[in-house]
């Protein structure tokens, strides 16, 4: 009986632990740390550095959703420290990238890429790394979360229509927390081009760019998710998609749309080489659509044109 009853137990706890680790996994997250330009200081600090993000990153329980280990999102933060003003401050840059699975493929799309030019926090080294959602505890692990909900967000908006609401609230949160910090990039009044992460889930919460939102599930679930059962239909799908962005653009929502600047970014080099194999028609509509919605990269979309 005693036996029976310790068995029962150590299976249950088992169990608890796999939840737990399922439960803690939603993103399977890279970390890179520079510091190339910091001279005479103590390096091992950046290493220590390094592993702590990792740490949390990846053990945080960022939903309430259980992940399979194949279902975690795949994410690349590189840290580059450029300054240190003190023993445990430091400023620099992130550039944050997120990929997602093409259903039924071994291709990964991108859906996020960003660089963040404010940077700037405080790391004592061996200190854990603390985060509440109600407050604005440190700058470093806000930062951290901010993008952990950004990258989390644009995924379920890709898997059905405005999914990612919930975790961009949660982002959004963040920001409002974050409007005392002497740090720079949560206000509106800190960037004159809207390049910062208040404007970011500003605009992701901006009625006037809900259709990239929409854009974002057409694209992925309608179009790149179905390509693998009937490629024609499934092209005929992103080539509409595309219609989304066309809107925002001509409304103009601010002069900037770094949203839209954003997806665009991530996804001009796949455009090309899905709209090569369209036919001459779906080619030339799409043209003219991306010339009109990124001018700048219309050397690079006349490659569509050229290829048979």
């Amino acid at each position: 009986m005693f036996r029976l009853a310790s068995t029962c137990i150590l299976i249950i706890c088992l169990g608890f632990i796999k939840s737990t680790i399922l439960k803690g996994q939603e993103l399977k997250c890279n970390i890179q740390v520079v510091s190339q330009q910091i001279q005479g200081t103590n390096k091992q600090v950046f290493q220590t550095l390094q592993t702590a993000i990792y740490e949390f990153m990846n053990n945080t329980v960022w939903t309430n959703h259980v992940y399979n280990m194949d279902e975690r999102i795949e994410c690349n933060l590189m840290f580059n420290i450029t300054e240190q003003l003190s023993a445990d401050e430091f400023k620099g840059t992130l550039q944050v990238q997120s990929r997602r699975p093409v259903f039924n493929t071994n291709y990964n799309t991108v859906m996020f890429n960003h660089m963040d030019n404010n940077l700037h926090f405080r790391y004592v080294e061996f200190e854990p790394l603390e985060f509440d959602e109600t407050k604005h505890l440190s700058n470093l692990t806000s930062i951290l979360a901010y993008y952990a909900y950004i990258i989390i967000g644009l995924d379920y908006d890709s898997f059905s229509m405005l999914g990612g609401s919930p975790y961009f609230t949660k982002a959004e949160n963040i920001v409002n927390n974050a409007q005392n910090a002497r740090e720079l990039g949560w206000k509106s009044f800190e960037s004159t081009d809207h390049k910062n992460r208040y404007w970011l889930i500003n605009d992701i919460f901006d009625d006037k760019y809900v259709p990239i939102r929409e854009f974002m599930y057409r694209y992925h679930r309608l179009g790149l998710d179905m390509m693998d059962e009937k490629v024609v239909e499934a092209r005929t799908s992103l080539a509409e998609s595309l219609e989304n962005l066309q809107k925002v653009y001509r409304e103009k929502p601010d002069p900037f749309m770094q949203f839209m600047r954003i997806v665009l970014d991530a996804k001009s080099d796949e455009f090309v080489n899905i709209f090569t194999e369209s036919f001459t028609e779906e080619k030339n509509r799409v043209l003219l659509i991306l010339n009109e919605i990124d001018p700048s990269n219309k050397n690079k979309y006349q490659k569509i044109s050229q290829t048979n």
